[in-house]
């Protein structure tokens, strides 16, 4: 079915059949463009670059990519460009409308699987009270009102008669809330994984499920009333029931058993045959009389989602479906709006109408929203991103044009309205909505103001099983002493593959890990061995967040800030090999690293695990595997360097681990305020470590950066860990650096250590300091270490996760 098969004109087209035997180049005095694939590929070409050009031109402003990608095809249809007759016919010629339809309709279809393969029709049947409340209101109120004020109007005010025919199926679509349409909105946003986000989902969800049960009733009973045959409205219902039987009690079945059976990685055999069936499904739904789209949206619903089966799919099809399908689809319904087509009485009807339905749909979010104690605040920001339009209502505008149910006007004022209304929720959600502030800590959550005898929680965060020996040997040395606990939060991170809704998974006590890979089982067992090994001295929280590493950081800041957490340990995005060779793991870590940086609610450190230490080579107790466990720390100076003094502080309790600070001291800075705070804070910690031989200070006095550098590289092979500051004041010791620096999230010390130039056993732990801003903040009452300054924090309120289960012995 050709999406522009709706128009109302005829118009008979005549291709010669022989235009192939041709040459049509320039060489040989023709018009290449004369021949319908090449006329094709200009027209892909221009739409993609006028639509990527409209889409930097409008990312400053704060637009998503819908709004660039529809308007591409509006500029270069009757329009703008198009409703020039020359460039018309050159560029988009009635001949070659054909071509990029049917290629949209190719595009559209696929997309449609992909998107189902990423859903998981378990977690729509499993919603949570709050979405079904919320999303029910808003399904009924959008509904309603907004038809029956267009029933009215249609009744009362004068308009085109093509206009009285097709308003209420305008208004009726206000209530569309599409589940993928969302999802892709929420990603733009990168909110997806916030409290908001999450509950955005789930109400999509449900209104996905009773949109899409509507539009398979509806419809057909729309085109029985316009004088088709009861029996044959029957036999279209219910066809469409069977073939959704038929999809997840016959075809489902069938792939399941067929991947318990076959070997891994998936059969490239059982993918073409997947593919060739989204085909068919599409054929049998045209054929039964329903849209194109729904045969391969249950199809990919019935595909079994994540590993291996839906991760084998979107790998070999996301990139094409969302890169390339979605975005040619949007632009070619650009082409078909016309604003010459539209009279200003039809434009400010349609405008009262989806004006109404906006403000009904938020309010709809307020009335429930208040009886689930949501905040009005976070109700009003739902409310706009429930009204985000993208491709699900434009297939349905489609379908209705199509079957005549709307003209080009009202197609053109339909698609218009979508980019109107998201060109004005995405800033102004942006405004309203910053999901960093509800990590912004009102306590001091960090190494250095925690009492000295106080339990200690650390969270932290592994991406592979390589990094589990190096982090056991972290936490080892953290010291669990039955005056002093550890708390150890653990969050498994796994990239999100063949899923579209983010999960974060609390574990309760020896519970296994059915819904993520075996790796994650690994390390799960890994931290249930160090909390036994510790013997009532530390207790273990595990997460795992399945989720895009764009915005995995909201999980793990949520995680860290509802856990009080005083210091998050994140993994590096580089891993070095045993033959001393760095292979990049994921560049997307590094980008997340950079985000909680910016967002923690208390300390980070990220953990460099440079792979060749001895001590990592096993999951044994570092008791037992090696007599001194040798940890140096680089100081400079500044609030990072401190926090990296205290938690060597704590560490140097443990009496296999041995703590040398390494003081670097500009020469003629003796006068200096910050040599004497920096003095100061060293000899309180002097003065703590009293008669623990473990804890050395030795001082170096040096005059530039290269001394630095030359003193560090003679100690490069004696200590197992290497903990540093990530930021240090403006001095000396540090200028020039910068330039040189290839990782700005570890600082110029931390990056010049993490260097594949720098050779060194040691792994290496960068740390920042809890950043505070705004409304000023006490120090804790007992703290055995000195105050820094008052800084300022905003004031938040806590966002609670549900509560997980812990192992402790």
């Amino acid at each position: 079915m050709n999406i522009g098969s709706g128009n109302k004109s005829s118009l008979v087209v005549c291709v010669n059949p022989f235009m192939h035997a041709y040459h049509h180049d320039i060489w040989h005095l023709g018009n290449p463009f004369q021949n319908p694939a090449t006329l094709f590929f200009l027209q892909c070409s221009l739409i993609f670059i006028v639509s990527q050009c409209i889409d930097l031109c409008l990312k400053p402003l704060g637009q998503c990519s819908i709004v660039s990608q529809i308007l591409g095809g509006v500029i270069l249809g009757p329009s703008l460009l198009g409703h020039n007759k020359y460039l018309a016919e050159s560029l988009f010629p009635a001949k070659g409308s054909t071509t990029i339809d049917t290629s949209a309709t190719f595009g559209v279809m696929y997309f449609f699987f992909t998107a189902g393969v990423k859903m998981d029709p378990t977690t729509l049947l499993k919603t949570e009270t709050k979405g079904v409340t919320i999303g029910l209101s808003v399904f009924l109120f959008t509904l309603t009102i907004p038809t029956t004020m267009s029933i009215l109007m249609v009744k009362y005010v004068s308009m085109d008669m093509s206009l009285a025919k097709s308003l209420p199926f305008i208004a009726t679509s206000q209530s569309i809330t599409a589940y993928i349409v969302i999802a892709i909105f929420l990603r733009e946003l990168q909110i997806l994984n916030t409290d908001l986000g999450r509950l955005a989902i789930s109400i999509a969800m449900f209104g996905d499920m009773v949109g899409f049960a509507s539009h398979v009733i509806l419809v057909p009973i729309v085109l029985q009333m316009k004088g088709g045959h009861i029996g044959r409205l029957i036999f279209q219902i219910s066809s469409a029931i069977a073939l959704f039987f038929v999809i997840f009690y016959v075809v489902r079945p069938m792939l399941l058993r067929i991947l318990r059976h076959s070997a891994k990685p998936v059969n490239e055999l059982l993918i073409i045959s997947i593919l060739v069936l989204v085909l068919i499904s599409g054929l049998i739904s045209e054929y039964i009389g329903q849209h194109y789209v729904m045969g391969p949206l249950l199809l990919g619903l019935a595909i079994p989602e994540g590993p291996p089966l839906g991760t084998a799919l979107m790998r070999k099809m996301e990139t094409l479906t969302y890169g390339f399908f979605y975005p040619s689809y949007l632009a070619a319904s650009g082409l078909h709006i016309n604003i010459f087509k539209v009279d200003l009485k039809s434009l400010w009807i349609v405008c009262v109408i989806v004006v109404v339905a906006i403000v009904v749909k938020i309010c709809a979010v307020m009335l429930t929203g208040y009886y689930h104690n949501v905040s009005m605040k976070d109700c009003f920001v739902m409310g706009l991103i429930l009204n985000a339009r993208g491709i699900a209502e434009i297939v349905v505008y489609n379908i209705w044009r199509a079957r005549k149910l709307m003209t080009d006007q009202e197609f053109s004022l339909a698609v218009l309205s979508i980019i109107v209304v998201n060109a004005i929720i995405t800033p102004l959600i942006k405004f309203l909505y910053d999901p960093s502030k509800q990590y912004y800590s009102i306590t001091r959550c960090s190494m250095q103001h925690s009492k000295r005898e106080s339990k200690l929680r650390i969270m932290v965060c592994i991406h592979k099983n390589e990094s589990i020996p190096t982090m056991m040997s972290l936490l080892e040395a953290s010291y669990a002493s039955e005056e002093s606990n550890i708390e150890v939060i653990a969050l498994i991170l796994v990239e999100i593959l063949g899923r579209s809704r983010p999960l974060l998974v609390a574990h309760q006590p020896h519970e296994t890990l059915n819904s993520t890979s075996p790796k994650s089982t690994q390390i799960h067992n890994a931290f249930r061995q160090y909390a036994y090994q510790q013997k009532g001295c530390a207790k273990v929280q595990s997460f795992t967040s399945i989720s895009n590493f764009d915005t995995m950081h909201d999980d793990v800041c949520r995680i860290a800030l509802d856990r009080s957490a005083n210091i998050l340990i994140m993994p590096f995005h580089k891993h070095w090999e045993i033959d001393g060779s760095v292979v990049i793991i994921n560049r997307a870590i590094q980008n997340m690293n950079i985000k909680i940086l910016e967002r923690a609610p208390c300390s980070v450190g990220i953990l460099i695990d440079k792979g060749m230490n001895m001590i990592n080579s096993s999951l044994s107790s570092l008791l037992s595997s090696k007599p001194v466990y040798h940890v140096a720390v680089f100081f400079i100076g500044g609030a990072d360097d401190t926090e990296a003094l205290a938690y060597s502080s704590r560490m140097c309790r443990h009496k296999h681990v041995e703590v040398t600070i390494i003081r670097y001291i500009q020469f003629g800075s003796e006068n200096s305020k910050e040599r004497k705070h920096d003095s100061d804070l060293i000899d309180e910690y002097r003065c703590v470590n009293i008669g623990n031989s473990r804890f050395k200070i030795v001082e170096e006095v040096i005059r530039d950066g290269e001394e630095m550098l030359s003193s560090i590289r003679k100690m490069k092979n004696k200590y197992e860990l290497v903990i540093v500051g990530r930021e240090h004041p403006q001095t000396i010791l540090v200028d020039g650096f910068q330039e040189w620096s290839e990782c700005k999230e570890l600082g110029v010390v931390g990056d010049m250590l993490a260097s594949q130039d720098f050779e060194t056993k040691a792994s290496i732990l960068v740390v920042q300091q809890q950043r505070m801003i705004k409304k000023s903040v006490k120090h804790n009452k007992g703290s055995s270490m000195p105050n820094e300054r008052d800084q300022k924090v905003h004031d938040f309120p806590f966002h609670e996760i549900p509560r997980s289960g812990s192992w402790s012995v």
